[in-house]
C-alpha cells in the first residue's frame, strides 16, 4: 500500500450498503482491540458473535500459519485432511451423520433449505415444499434465506419472493399448528433469535415443533449460526434443549474469525444431496478447515463451556447494576454470551444511539434491532475485561441519560 486508507475511503470506494463507525480497528488481541490512532478499545461485539476465542488467539494462529504452509486451496475436485477431519469431528460431537462444508451461515443456510426441499421432493413428490419460518428470524442474506427470514424490510425491492414460504409466530406453537400440513417439507428456527432481538425459545416450543414435524414427515431446521460453537453454553444450543433436529447450520464462531461455514444432518436425509445437487466453490477449504477444528477442539472442552455460563452471570449482573442506576433497560435476556439489553419504555427504540457514545468510551457493542443492546463477545473474555468494558458501558449510559 502506498498509502494508509482512511474511514473516508469507505465511503469513496465502497458500495454503500453498510454505514461503518469512524474508528478503523487495525490490530486486536484477545478482547481488545487498537484503532488507527492507537486507542483502544474492549470487544463486546466479537464481530457480530463471531470472533469465539476473541482476537488472533495463539491455538488459532498456530493452526492458521501451519496450514498456511501447506495447502490452500484445491476445490471440490479433491478433498483434503483438514476437512475430512473438520467434518468426523462434528459428527462425533453431535446428532449429525453428514456434514457438508461452506463459507458463510447464509451458505449453510441456503443448503439446508434446498436439502430439505429435495429429500421432499424425493420421498413425496413436488407438491411437498412447503418451508414454515418465524417472524423476525433471521437466516441470512441470499435470496431464498431472506425470504424465509421474518423480516420483510431485508426482501424489499429485490422483486419476487420465492414461494412456499409462510411464517408463524416464535414461541407460539398454536401459530405453527395453523399452518402445517402435508404440503410442508421442514420447519426452520433459531434456538435463540439473533437478529429479531435475543429471545430464547421456550423449550416446550421446540419440542412442539419436533413433534409436528414427525407427525407431518417435515424435517425440523436449527439455524445455529448464532448459537452454535459454544455461544450458549453448550456446543449448540439443541444440546441445552434437549430437542434434536433433522439439519443444523453452524458459522459465525466455528472459525473463530474466519470463513467458514458447515450444514449437519443425518444419513437418512443426507442421501438426497446426491452428485452434484449442490456446491460452493470455498467449501471444504482447507485454510478454514483448519482454523475450524482448531476452534472446535479448543471450544467443546469444560473449561471453556463452563466459562460462559459463568460468563454470562457476570454480564447479567452488571447490566443489571448499570439498570438500577439509570432505568434504561426494561429486559435483559439471553443465553451463554449472547446477550440482549431491551430499552425501557422512555428510551424506546434508542439502542442504536448507545453504540457511538460506547465507541467513544473505548467499547464496542452491537444492536439487535433498534430496541435491544446486544453483546456476543469472546467466549473467553477475561473477567477484568468484562469489568472495564461494562464500566465504559455505564458512562455511555449516562451520557445517553443526560442527553449528551
Amino acid at each position: 500500500m502506498s498509502q494508509t486508507p482512511t474511514r473516508a475511503d469507505f465511503d469513496h470506494y465502497m458500495v454503500p450498503n453498510y454505514a461503518p463507525q469512524q474508528a478503523v480497528p487495525v490490530r486486536g488481541e484477545g478482547s481488545r482491540l487498537w484503532d488507527q490512532e492507537g486507542r483502544e478499545y474492549i470487544d463486546f461485539a466479537g464481530g457480530i458473535a463471531v470472533n469465539g476465542l476473541g482476537h488472533c488467539h495463539p491455538v488459532l494462529v498456530e493452526a492458521l500459519t501451519a496450514q498456511a504452509n501447506r495447502l490452500w486451496h484445491l476445490s471440490n475436485v479433491y478433498t483434503n485432511e483438514p476437512a475430512l477431519a473438520l467434518a468426523r469431528s462434528l459428527v462425533e460431537r453431535t446428532f449429525a451423520d453428514k456434514v457438508y462444508l461452506c463459507s458463510s451461515g447464509g451458505e449453510a443456510n441456503e443448503a439446508a433449505l434446498k436439502l430439505a426441499r429435495r429429500w421432499a421432493h424425493d420421498h413425496h413428490g413436488e407438491h411437498k415444499h412447503r418451508i414454515v419460518s418465524f417472524s423476525q428470524s433471521f437466516h441470512g442474506r441470499t435470496f431464498f434465506t431472506v425470504s424465509v427470514g421474518g423480516q420483510p424490510k431485508y426482501a424489499q425491492g429485490f422483486g419476487p419472493v420465492p414461494g412456499g414460504i409462510v411464517h408463524g409466530e416464535y414461541n407460539d406453537l398454536d401459530s405453527v399448528r395453523n399452518l402445517i400440513d402435508d404440503d410442508t417439507c421442514a420447519v426452520m428456527v433459531e434456538p435463540m433469535q439473533g437478529e429479531g432481538g435475543i429471545i430464547p425459545a421456550v423449550p416446550e416450543f421446540l419440542q412442539g415443533l419436533r413433534d409436528l414435524c414427525d407427525a407431518f414427515d417435515a424435517l425440523l431446521i436449527f439455524d445455529e449460526v448464532q448459537t452454535g460453537a459454544g455461544r450458549t453454553g453448550s456446543l449448540y444450543a439443541y444440546q441445552q434443549y434437549g430437542v434434536t433436529p433433522d439439519i443444523l447450520t453452524s458459522a459465525k464462531s466455528l472459525g473463530g474469525g474466519f470463513p467458514v461455514g458447515a450444514m449437519l444432518t443425518t444419513d437418512r436425509v443426507a442421501k438426497a444431496f446426491a452428485i452434484g445437487t449442490h456446491g460452493s466453490t470455498y467449501g471444504g477449504n482447507p485454510l478454514a478447515s483448519a482454523v475450524a477444528l482448531a476452534a472446535v477442539e479448543f471450544i467443546d472442552t469444560p473449561e471453556v463451556l463452563e466459562g460462559v455460563k459463568h460468563r454470562h452471570d457476570l454480564f447479567r449482573e452488571h447490566l443489571e447494576a448499570i439498570n438500577r442506576q439509570h432505568g434504561v433497560f426494561r429486559e435483559i435476556r439471553g443465553m451463554g454470551l449472547l446477550i440482549g439489553a431491551e430499552m425501557a419504555p422512555a428510551y424506546e427504540g434508542r439502542a442504536r444511539d448507545i453504540l457511538p457514545l460506547a465507541l467513544e468510551e473505548g467499547l464496542m457493542a452491537l444492536i439487535a434491532g433498534p430496541n435491544v443492546l446486544r453483546m456476543a463477545p469472546s467466549l473467553v473474555i477475561p473477567e477484568a475485561d468484562i469489568a472495564e468494558g461494562m464500566a465504559r458501558l455505564e458512562r455511555a449510559v449516562a451520557r445517553l441519560v443526560a442527553g449528551q
